[in-house]
């Protein structure tokens, strides 16, 4: 079945306990946490301190989202602070494969990100090391924004790579996602959903969550 993790970016955080608790009661699967440095993407959100309060306010995995440049410097902390799952951009690091090989090292499960402008030939040398590959459908940066139907093909070509070489990767979508994209994208493969604006705007998280598992 398909896996939802709804993007706390678009959470009230002036009431994140209270938000945290209605999420697990609606059954998602874990919550993704979007981290951006103002530096490889033109925006600034959160860090460790929300990270610390997360993890005390939840027992749900918590999916860590570095959009930052050289994330190797930070892997270990956020790792330590409680991330279960960490993703980093193979666009912000000339080390991609020591990047996955730390985050392996700290015991938690490594992602691999590809913007819409990267071709997924660009990550298929560490494929065999990853637990996950993040397709974002936007531009990273913002929530709220519009589903790049290009960035289909990409997952047509990782179900493919994956069926080939006979690998267990997850396939994650983060962008633009709602009741009607969902619908394509795991058409296409996808076994992981990132939704923001469009799961935070529902009145009731259980039936969000029960429209995107399908």
């Amino acid at each position: 079945m398909t896996k939802v993790y709804p993007s706390l970016l678009s959470a009230d955080f002036l009431n994140l306990d209270k938000e945290l608790k209605a999420l697990e009661t609606a059954g998602v699967d874990g919550v993704h946490f979007d981290v951006m440095d103002g530096q490889f993407v033109p925006n600034i959100s959160v860090g460790i301190p929300i990270l610390d309060a997360v993890r005390k306010g939840t027992t749900l995995p918590i999916d860590v989202h570095l959009m930052i440049e050289t994330p190797e410097k930070y892997v270990g902390l956020f790792a330590e602070h409680g991330a279960d799952m960490i993703s980093v951009h193979v666009e912000a690091t000339p080390h991609i494969h020591r990047v996955i090989e730390q985050i392996k090292n700290a015991n938690v499960k490594a992602g691999v990100v590809i913007n819409p402008g990267t071709p997924v030939d660009a990550i298929r040398p560490i494929l065999n090391m990853i637990d996950y590959v993040l397709v974002m459908t936007v531009n990273p940066g913002f929530g709220g924004q519009t589903f790049i139907e290009s960035c289909v093909e990409k997952l047509d070509q990782l179900y493919a790579l994956k069926q080939r070489l006979g690998l267990d990767f997850e396939i994650e979508v983060d962008g633009g996602i709602n009741d009607q994209t969902v619908k394509t994208v795991v058409n296409h493969g996808a076994t992981m959903l990132v939704a923001g604006s469009y799961f935070f705007k529902q009145d009731d998280y259980q039936q969000a969550t029960r429209i995107l598992k399908g």
